[in-house]
Order: structure tokens, then sequence, then C-alpha cells
């Protein structure tokens, strides 16, 4: 699913329901996918998909914010380095 926002259209993927690793497994997918500056808003739920998500982003020099954490639901945006 995509929305466009004033920067430009950003990609939702809605990973509250799944459990580690499925959720790195996509995010690793959509980065290999995505073009530099593309951005992905992510949904967590999952305890250890909330650590490693974006340990591994940070880890690999993509851009992550924090959007939202209520501590239970994490709103990630990345956005595909160069």
């Amino acid at each position: 699913m995509s929305f466009f926002l004033a920067g430009g259209a950003v990609e939702i993927l809605d990973a509250s329901a799944w459990r580690c690793p499925l959720p790195l497994i996509r995010v690793k997918l959509w980065l290999k996918a995505a073009e530099a500056g593309q951005q992905l808003r992510l949904l967590l739920r999952d305890t250890g998909s909330r650590q490693d998500i974006p340990a591994y982003v940070s880890r690999m020099g993509h851009p992550i914010e924090v959007v939202a954490d209520d501590g239970e639901m994490l709103i990630l945006t990345i956005t595909k380095a160069p």
C-alpha cells in the first residue's frame, strides 16, 4: 500500500500481526528492491522486531525515524539510503 504525503510516496507495511523474523525479512526485501530516497512506514508490535529492525536498518546505513511508540505499537519511517 502506498500513500502520497508532502514529500512524495510512502509505502506502508503493517507488520503488527507478524512475529520475528518475518518483519525483518520483509524489510530486507523492501530495502533490496527500493530506490534511494524511497520511504517505508512500518508498523510493529512484536518485541523482537521492535529491537532488531531499528538496529539492522541503522547498521546498514539507512535513516530511520520513530514516528510513534506507545509501548505496544512502534511506527517507524525507513528511508532507503543511496
